[in-house]
């Protein structure tokens, strides 16, 4: 029965990330027919990314708080209700400022749910089982790719560009209904001091005191940055380098949902065995690698169906490991904060990179592109790897849900926490 409750809640974070997922990424390979159909210039195509972005990192840092005291489960029904709402604006879109008012309006809703999908596995699953947990649900932004980005694209070309934001919507009002249903409130510590502005700013001030959170919240922000600079004109260029349609776009996607879905979860429970650090100071060499060389190696699509399938498996592999890590670097009870400003962060990176990415690509090509976006992610992986913390729990591999009332420790720079249903204790050492 524990088992099938945890599947069941997994399924429930999946269908969130998986819809919330692929409405942010089906911006980049629709951009061009957007600009066709709204005639906006190329170099004004990277706001729309922008502005989405920044209003989930503002939005972000003032849901973490409220989270901390009202409980996950509450958040993410607000932001699953929101999302809904303001996808289904998308079909009222005329212009551009119509359209940067909606994507505003859809960046306060993921600014709601942000980190609130992976904050709910650190509360839900012990630390061993985190990696795996994380893994799966995360698992569905490259579902997206595989399903919800080719599906969105044949429709924008069939139908529109607004179209895909239809489908979207129908699938996140599925996820609000699951989570209102089938997703329990963790029994954690909740904080229970009222929620004031300078309440919420000393929070923020004491967790990123903390050994490694600043550290991990700036490698956030890096590989965000650089993921962004990377994908967002990478179908303008292969549409105007090579001539791809809009079906060998949706094969892209398709193909680097695949490669991220093989590694990721597999990455996540690894790291559940081995250690998170490695795998991820190796995933950011081997993506920035992949990253740098896609303008040399490049010669036909097939060849960008390849190395985008690389750089996907990649970029997979560190998530279900680098989130696990996050949510053990502070108790249960900040962890809603932690979750939100490094998701903050990595959402002003992607604005940043967004915004960096149209005058760079207009003024010196994609090639340029590609070697900053390399740089941040290699940046990413020399932060985890020197400043930042990796947990070493003591304790059975595995637990179950129901054997959690047992202590499990988990040491994190020399302090030690006891995971009981009710949260982190502190122990001694």
């Amino acid at each position: 029965m524990a088992r099938t409750k945890e599947r069941i809640v997994l399924f429930a974070l999946w269908l969130l990330v998986f819809s919330a997922s692929s409405q942010i990424m089906i911006i980049a390979p629709i951009l061009p027919q957007i600009g066709r159909e709204l005639s906006i210039a190329d170099a004004a195509l990277g706001t729309l990314v922008s502005a989405y972005a920044l209003m989930v990192g503002i939005f972000a840092v003032i849901s973490g708080p409220i989270s901390d005291r009202i409980g996950r489960r509450r958040m993410l029904l607000l932001g699953a209700g929101a999302m809904t709402v303001a996808l289904s604006l998308h079909a009222l879109v005329a212009g551009y400022w119509s359209f940067m008012a909606v994507r505003v309006f859809a960046g306060i809703a993921g600014g709601i749910l942000s980190g609130a999908a992976v904050a709910y596995v650190g509360d839900y699953f012990p630390y061993e089982q985190r990696g795996w947990a994380t893994g799966w649900v995360m698992s569905g932004s490259a579902f997206g790719q595989i399903m919800g980005i080719p599906l969105g694209v044949v429709l924008a070309g069939s139908y529109g560009f607004r179209s895909p934001f239809y489908l979207f919507t129908a699938m996140m009002g599925m996820a609000f209904v699951l989570v209102w249903f089938r997703v329990p409130q963790p029994a954690i510590q909740r904080l229970q001091q009222p929620l004031s502005v300078r309440g919420a700013i000393s929070d923020y001030r004491k967790m990123i005191r903390r050994e490694g959170v600043l550290a991990a919240a700036a490698a956030f922000f890096l590989l965000s940055m650089g993921i962004s600079i990377f994908v967002v004109y990478l179908p303008t260029w292969l549409e105007s380098s090579f001539g791809a349609s809009s079906g060998q776009i949706a094969m892209l996607f398709l193909i680097g949902g695949v490669g991220s879905v093989v590694a990721g979860p597999q990455a996540g429970k690894l790291s559940d065995r081995v250690g998170r650090k490695g795998i991820i100071l190796h995933s950011c060499m081997g993506l920035s690698v992949v990253m740098a060389l896609t303008t040399f190696l490049t010669r036909d699509i097939g060849v960008a169906y390849l190395l985008f399938f690389l750089a996907m498996m990649l970029y997979a592999m560190r998530i279900g490991p680098f989130s696990a890590m996050l949510t053990a670097l502070v108790p249960d009870r900040r962890r809603g904060s932690l979750m939100s400003l490094t998701v903050a962060l990595g959402q002003v990176g992607y604005a940043l990179g967004g915004g960096i990415a149209g005058p760079v690509y207009a003024e010196y090509g994609y090639r340029t592109d590609t070697v900053i976006g390399a740089l941040a992610v290699l940046g990413m992986g020399a932060l985890v790897w020197t400043l930042v913390p990796e947990p070493k729990a003591e304790g059975p591999v595995y637990p179950t849900l129901d054997t959690l009332a047992e202590p499990v420790r988990v040491s994190v720079s020399g302090r030690s926490w006891r995971r009981r249903r009710s949260g982190w204790d502190r122990g001694s050492g």
